[in-house]
């Protein structure tokens, strides 16, 4: 939680994007709507500039071209393939990185270069709660002892179309909800790229990559994002279901994770935070 007044003694907060689709445009908009509470965009990388047209933005098509641009903060809204080419440069360069794609973490390798690259620039690697609720909790509760932690995401047929889920079942014509993976959140990330991100999160606040249970559904009953977590411990149980509107431009997201992403930067300019 932020409150919706800002610290006026502070510099401003300078923010760069990567990537300008579905999440990224949405980041770029609300920026400039809160420009007057101590936050600025100052440039966005994507492949190509006319991707900025009609939305204000000084689109660059090289990174080091938006670094040049002495962004405090850059958000990344690219895919795992831009963390991969882009994040530990971003970071050795001095600036913070807040990663949407964090299902890219389950490459543990990839992981432990970003961490170094944190370290040794004395900068930190951000990841928002994006679709979920309740990491406060479980990261607490995760203090105290976690036995288990299991998540279930249930989305519609359509959000899993170019996936491998489409060689696992006939997504055209199933009529029931349907389970097509168990496994780790790090299978899930790693297979699901687009669509298990939150099986990233959780894991990573909570059990771990490879502890952490994931279940992903094709469910025809439903039209938005369905996220249902249960996990014991010393500290109790929660079972909590999250039932999201799915991003009008990309079924695969929810519509809340670019605010959740505001959220993250807001609290950073904010006098009380949670």
């Amino acid at each position: 939680m932020t409150t919706n007044t800002t610290n006026s003694n502070s510099p401003t907060l300078r923010v760069a994007l990567i990537g300008l689709g579905a999440i990224g445009r949405v980041i770029a908009q609300e920026l400039q709507a809160r420009a007057s509470e101590g936050v600025c965009l100052v440039g966005a990388l994507a492949q190509h500039v006319a991707e900025g047209e009609g939305q204000g933005v000084q689109v660059l098509t090289e990174l080091a071209d938006l670094l040049a641009l002495k962004p405090d903060l850059v958000v990344e809204a690219a895919g795992h393939g831009a963390v991969k080419a882009h994040g530990a440069a971003v970071l050795r360069a001095g600036c913070d990185l807040l990663l949407v794609s964090v299902g890219v973490l389950s490459d543990s390798a990839l992981q432990a270069d970003l961490e170094a690259a944190a370290e040794a620039a004395g900068r930190q690697l951000l990841l928002p709660s994006g679709a979920l609720a309740g990491l406060d909790y479980l990261q607490a509760a995760r203090m105290a002892g976690l036995e288990r932690v299991c998540l279930r995401s249930r989305k519609p047929p359509l959000a899993w179309r170019d996936t491998p889920a489409e060689a696992l079942l006939d997504l055209a014509s199933i009529k029931t909800p349907t389970v097509f993976f168990s496994g780790s959140a790090r299978d899930a990330a790693r297979l699901y790229p687009k669509n298990a991100n939150v099986a990233a999160t959780l894991a990573i606040c909570t059990l771990g990559m490879d502890a952490t249970q994931v279940e992903l559904v094709a469910d025809p009953t439903i039209q938005g994002n369905v996220h249902e977590i249960e996990a014991s411990g010393a500290a109790g149980e929660m079972r909590l279901q999250l039932n999201n509107t799915a991003s009008k431009d990309n079924p695969k997201t929810s519509m809340v994770t670019p605010y959740s992403v505001m959220r993250s930067i807001m609290s950073r300019r904010a006098r009380v935070s949670v």
